[in-house]
């Protein structure tokens, strides 16, 4: 019985692992692209940016929401080591790097919204996970 939970548990942490290195793939895909890959998905439109939940600072949540569910994914996937320091710091590194490579990519614009909000997913979800520890 033990031995049934504990391979479920470690197919389970396999399973997130791989969900968190696909989406460190497709993130620079989706951030590089010049123009909304998502938006051409969703409305046909490359010019287009999915506002999944309407706001006064537009699309920036989005960002919000995945930088949150990119951080809390790294943690738990490395919840037995001691180095979830430098993930979290390769993760800012990410955002901001990603978020400045908007300056010289067709279509896309650098906004100062969009890098807080990448910042402010990982800095939420890495205080919960002090805060919780």
């Amino acid at each position: 019985m033990y031995y049934t939970k504990f391979i479920m548990k470690n197919n389970v942490l396999k399973l997130l692992n791989y969900l968190y290195y696909f989406s460190l793939t497709v993130l620079p895909v989706i951030y590089l692209f010049p123009g909304s890959l998502i938006g051409y998905l969703l409305y046909g439109d490359f010019g287009k940016q999915p506002d999944f939940i309407p706001n006064p600072i537009g699309t920036s949540i989005n960002h919000f929401f995945f930088f949150v569910y990119l951080t809390a994914l790294s943690i738990i996937c490395n919840l037995n080591q001691k180095r979830i320091f430098t993930n979290i710091n390769f993760i800012i590194f990410i955002s901001v790097f990603l978020e400045a490579t908007h300056y010289i990519i067709p279509n896309r614009a650098f906004e100062l919204y969009d890098l807080f909000a990448n910042l402010a997913g990982v800095f939420t979800i890495f205080l919960l996970s002090k805060l919780i520890k």
